[in-house]
């Protein structure tokens, strides 16, 4: 299970947490998907103040990393950035299980992720 941050995001993911009312060694980020978006599923990233008892943990530099069990096959091998620009900040991902994407970037198809299934990617 993978999920890469790239160094702008990270240096922003951190920033986001120590900005936060009582930062705590728990404290990190959710990464998972839920239904919805123009192509099916979107992306969600919260703060969160400790993982949740089924989520998997992963860290990166000094970010924990909570994911979603339900969300694990869809978004392993995601890599998030985030960028900068006149129309348009915020965090992209770019995600190998991909099938289809929206325009926006927000939302996506994937082949079946589901445990009984051949993996994605």
């Amino acid at each position: 299970m993978t999920v890469t941050l790239t160094e702008r995001a990270e240096l922003r993911l951190r920033a986001f947490l120590q900005g936060t009312a009582n930062p705590t060694d728990t404290k990190g980020i959710r990464v998972g998907v839920s239904d919805g978006g123009c192509s099916g599923y979107q992306y969600t990233l919260d703060i969160a103040n400790e993982p949740k008892p089924d989520d998997v943990i992963e860290q990166q530099g000094r970010v924990k990393i909570y994911i979603d069990p339900q969300a694990a096959a869809l978004i392993n091998g995601v890599v998030v950035d985030f960028v900068e620009g006149l129309m348009d900040s915020g965090f992209k991902f770019s995600n190998p299980n991909a099938t289809d994407t929206c325009g926006c970037g927000q939302s996506f198809q994937a082949g079946d992720c589901t445990p009984a299934a051949v993996p994605c990617s």
